[in-house]
Order: C-alpha cells, then sequence, then structure tokens
C-alpha cells in the first residue's frame, strides 16, 4: 500500500523532521510505502529512503494522489490559521484534491487550531466525515465542539528511539525559538542562574535560516543549531533536564526519557505538557519557577507519557489497517 503523507516537510525544521522520520519509520515497519509532499523533495527522498514530489508543483501533487492508496494528514500544528491563512488553505485544498480522487484521508495526529471564525468555518466544512486524530486532548475537545469525528492519538515522534548515550545529570539543555523574545530572554536569566548553581547549559536551536539571530544572544553558552532529529535527539537523550520553549525540544525530551518543562508561546506546547503531566509555564516564563523545576528535578508523569505512547502506535495500526481493508474491498 502507497501511502500519501503531507505536512510541514523539507523546511530544515527539526520537529516535523522528527515527526516525518517517525511516520516513515512506522509505515515501513508495517510493510507499506510512503509518499511525502516535501518542499525540498530530492533531500526528503535520499534521507528516508522514500518517494518525494514537491508540494507546490499542482501536476506533481495531482499525479502522486492518483497513485497513492490513502493520505495522511499531518502530523504536526497544520489545522492553524495563526501564522498564515495560506497555510491552512494549502493543507485544505489537498484533502479536498484527494477526497474528490475518492482517496481515504485521515487527520493524522495533530493539533488544532488557534484558529479565527473564519478558519473554524473552514476546518468544519473541509474535515466533515473524516476520521481526526489529534495529538492533544485540547485539541479533540476543540474537534468536538467543531462537530468533527475525533480520535485521541499522539505525536509521533515519541515513537523516535533515544540513542545509546550515557545520561549527563549536570547538563541542562535550553531551547529557544525565534519571536518569542521575551521567553528567550528569561532563558538567557536562567542559563545565567543555573551556571551559578553549577551547571552545564547547552543552548540548542531547532531550525536554520530562522534561529541564528536568537543564538546570538547566547554568546558566552555552549550552542548549537541542529536540525537532523537524531542529532537533536541525541543532546536531549544526553541531557539531565530540558526547558523548551519548542514543542518537539520538550517531545523528544520524552521520547529520551529526559525530564523537561515547557514555555507555552502556542496552545500546542501546553497542550503537550498537560498530558505528559509535565510543568509548563505561559509566556514568557519565570526564569525562577524554571530554575526550580531544575534544581528539584520535577518530573513529567512517566506513564502518562507511555499512554501518549502507545496512542502513538495504536493510531497507525487504525489507520493503515482500515484502510488496508477497505482496499481490498474495493479491489473486489
Amino acid at each position: 500500500m502507497r501511502v500519501g503523507v503531507s505536512g510541514y516537510y523539507g523546511f530544515q525544521n527539526a520537529g516535523d523532521e522528527a515527526i516525518l522520520e517517525a511516520i516513515v519509520q512506522e509505515i515501513r515497519a508495517r510493510g507499506h510505502q510512503t509518499v511525502v509532499f516535501s518542499n525540498n523533495p530530492s533531500e526528503t527522498a535520499q534521507r528516508y529512503g522514500v518517494e518525494a514530489v514537491k508540494r507546490t508543483q499542482p501536476l506533481e501533487v495531482c499525479k502522486a494522489l492518483g497513485k497513492v492508496d490513502v493520505l495522511l494528514s499531518g502530523g504536526g500544528g497544520l489545522l492553524q490559521d495563526k501564522t498564515s491563512r495560506l497555510s491552512l488553505w494549502y493543507y485544505l485544498t489537498l484533502i479536498g484534491l484527494a477526497r474528490r480522487r475518492g482517496k481515504p484521508v485521515y487527520v493524522f495526529n495533530q493539533s488544532l487550531g488557534p484558529l479565527s471564525r473564519g478558519g473554524e468555518s473552514q476546518v468544519r466544512r473541509a474535515l466533515r466525515g473524516l476520521p481526526c486524530y489529534f495529538r492533544d486532548q485540547d485539541s479533540l475537545e476543540y474537534g468536538r465542539s467543531l462537530g468533527l469525528e475525533v480520535h485521541l492519538g499522539a505525536d509521533p515522534a515519541l515513537l523516535l528511539a533515544p540513542p545509546p548515550v550515557e545520561r549527563e545529570p549536570n547538563m541542562v539543555v535550553l531551547v529557544p525559538k525565534y519571536g518569542t523574545e521575551e521567553a528567550n530572554a528569561n532563558l538567557h536569566k536562567l542559563a545565567d542562574r543555573l551556571r551559578v548553581e553549577g551547571y552545564d547549559v547547552v543552548i540548542l536551536a531547532l531550525q536554520p535560516g530562522f534561529d541564528e539571530p536568537v543564538l546570538e544572544k547566547f554568546s558566552s553558552f555552549t550552542r548549537e543549531l541542529a536540525w537532523d532529529p537524531r542529532r537533536v535527539s541525541y543532546l536531549l537523550a544526553q541531557a539531565g533536564y530540558v526547558i523548551s520553549v519548542r514543542l518537539h525540544g520538550a517531545i523528544l525530551a520524552a521520547a529520551a526519557g529526559t525530564p523537561f518543562a515547557g514555555i507555552a508561546y502556542d496552545p500546542k506546547v501546553a497542550g503537550f505538557c498537560r498530558d505528559a503531566g509535565a510543568v509548563y509555564l505561559d509566556m514568557p516564563g519565570d526564569p525562577d519557577l524554571l530554575a526550580s523545576a531544575v534544581l528539584t528535578q520535577r518530573q513529567p508523569n512517566w506513564k502518562a507519557v507511555e499512554a501518549m505512547k502507545a496512542r502513538a502506535r495504536t493510531s497507525f495500526d487504525q489507520v493503515l489497517s482500515s484502510s488496508r481493508q477497505g482496499r481490498v474491498k474495493s479491489s473486489r
């Protein structure tokens, strides 16, 4: 079976590439092939050993949709119009094209929102009758309020196995994000405090082309810019604690079994941390409270994290088995 996958792929964003790596891993483990709609299809194809097409080339997209057996829209934070109305239009249009070709479509382990009133109307119309797997409880309830067919899944990146690296309890990784200046300033205060307390502080940025100016403000600390999810996972597995503004700084820490806390610049960060039973603070974060989380080694609810991983696996089983059964029936 050929599984189409649509998301924010091929942009060198570590979080989205981690999602894609996990999706490819799980699809392949179940004996299927992956077709990725990517901004950089040659890089995506080489990196993951999949077929990839240019996501903005209409003829390529339509041709690929004609050949796939099912479309997974996601994962990620695609269903929002806070950053761009055009982005929401793109993903909903792709869903509509697949539906008109008679392809099974699943909204797959996404978060939902923030949405304007107009965005809610678009989502309600475009997703009517589709199975929607949301990756956090808040998104699930939001989807239910819009009258969608909702199921609780989890972020696929939780299924990435951590590398075999020795943990360094004295190492704290801080993950800033461009565009969140107040939060980044408080991370700097936190880094100063932790250094005084004797910790080794590493500043890890996750998106080239965006995060470089942020790193410049942490010039007195060890810094790294990495979009490769394997490198990111290595550093987070090595750390004794992680404080992250970016969602996948927290998610990949959870996948590695490293305690973490988040600064919720977006509802998806709060949603994940709440479901994981982890510390999180609303923007811009309080450096003293975050320092307390590190110093006291505040842990997430690891049983809840394991339950999230189980939901992620189950979502693949349900979606791919349902699609395969439908394909067999249609061929008779």
